[in-house]
């Protein structure tokens, strides 16, 4: 059948294995026929990290095994959703340590592209709260991995794009909560430089990030809206409202273009927005605003779209992401989807893609001119020692790809061992050459 990710490009034709169970998976990766193939969950990736010639479904495989209110402590199958446990455990005081722009994922997906969020500079990424996982590797055998146990399979695997084997359950630790709803604060930056001030200013913010518009120009270059939160403590949990519009259809592509962002792009920065006091939301809309509008990624109509993340370090953070506008801008190929976050440390993993500084996403629909543009960017995030996020990658090059991850060595030496080399490999991780 053919498939595609959340991004719409590319499209594969793939052998497709579904799974109820545990054990079922491991039949469906001893009963491959050879060639490529990958773990897919939700296909909520934007490019083609869960594409291959034969893709293993794992979104079925979806139970809950136990949870303790003492600890918080959550043990579940790797095909659990996000959205599964927010709507079982809010409502009971408890919380993902850290969430994406969109709960429709599986924690599978979560570990193997090691998520981060609008808390990353507090609370590090979602691998730094996985305590335990069991990994099905291509050898039929399972094995179980921590920070202290096959230790190096465990760095390798979080982050690691479903390139060691099936990820098959893990324990993970949910946040003690009083609410269900955040309080939110907006603040309107000119430019920026502003709104770099504003993150450092509200550096011990549990939740920020910014929309920035990429087609301001000149002195409102970067202008922007930050939006600070936190878990409000009213003591009122409840479960979240969850009624949605849906894109019926792929749009005409040619409805997004520079004239139609610069508009939208206006209207969003102005609109009227209370920056003096705090306002009250469901934590649905906050965290995800985006999933209120289902299949959205057709407005980019039947090509596609690419999302472009990159990261830059601190020292450098300000110039790169000013010669990034600046270039988007001039282009006039700017995104109307684009969020600005502060990250904090690196950890471990071998391919995972926060640093201390910034990162910087924007969405583009795909067309020929779009690509010597990403290529363009692509060099500006090499030299000042950022790096492109593999989840959101659909056309980075092998080059580039080693230059932004240089442990992806060590990720092959332990995909040889394993014999994961000859087995579990997406188009993704052959374009780059893993």
């Amino acid at each position: 059948m053919k498939l595609h990710s959340w991004g719409r490009y590319p499209v594969s034709a793939s052998k497709t294995h579904k799974a109820l169970s545990a054990t079922a998976l491991q039949k469906s990766l001893s009963g491959l026929s050879g060639g490529s193939a990958i773990a897919r969950g939700l296909g909520r990736s934007y490019g083609d990290s869960a594409l291959a010639d034969e893709v293993i479904c794992t979104e079925r495989v979806d139970q809950f095994y136990a949870f303790s209110e003492d600890t918080g402590l959550l043990r579940c199958a790797a095909g659990v959703t996000l959205d599964s446990i927010l709507n079982t455990f809010m409502p009971r005081g408890w919380f993902l340590p850290v969430v994406p722009g969109t709960r429709f994922v599986t924690v599978g997906g979560a570990i193997a592209s090691d998520i981060h969020g609008k808390n990353h500079h507090v609370d590090g990424s979602f691998c730094q709260h996985i305590s335990a996982l069991s990994l099905l590797l291509p050898s039929g055998e399972i094995v179980q991995c921590s920070v202290t146990e096959n230790s190096e399979l465990f760095f390798a695997t979080c982050a690691g794009m479903g390139l060691t084997g099936v990820i098959l359950e893990a324990t993970l630790s949910l946040r003690k909560i009083h609410s269900s709803a955040i309080t939110q604060n907006t603040l309107r930056a000119r430019n920026l430089e502003e709104v770099f001030a504003q993150f450092e200013d509200h550096h011990d913010s549990s939740y920020s990030v910014a929309w920035l518009d990429c087609l301001a120009q000149k002195e409102h270059l970067g202008r922007s809206l930050l939006y600070l939160g936190e878990h409000a403590k009213d003591n009122q949990l409840k479960k979240q409202g969850r009624g949605t519009i849906s894109i019926p259809f792929a749009t005409p592509s040619q409805m997004l273009n520079r004239y139609s962002m610069r508009l939208f792009n206006s209207a969003y920065y102005n609109k009227p927005t209370n920056t003096t006091q705090a306002i009250k939301l469901e934590a649905y809309k906050y965290f995800f605003p985006l999933d209120s509008i289902a299949h959205w990624n057709r407005l980019y109509g039947r090509r596609g779209f690419v999302q472009y993340q990159c990261v830059i370090p601190d020292p450098s953070a300000l110039d790169a992401m000013r010669s990034i506008l600046s270039t988007v801008s001039a282009a006039g190929k700017g995104s109307f989807l684009s969020v600005l976050k502060k990250l904090g440390p690196s950890n471990k993993n071998l391919l995972s893609f926060p640093m201390q500084g910034y990162t910087l996403a924007m969405d583009f629909k795909v067309e020929r001119s779009i690509f010597s543009l990403l290529d363009e960017l692509d060099h500006i995030v090499a030299d000042h020692g950022g790096r492109l996020y593999l989840a959101k990658d659909a056309r980075m090059s092998e080059t580039m790809f080693k230059r932004f991850y240089p442990r992806w060595e060590e990720m092959q030496s332990i995909r040889e061992r394993i014999g994961a080399n000859k087995v579990c490999n997406s188009l993704q991780s052959t374009r780059l050459g893993l």
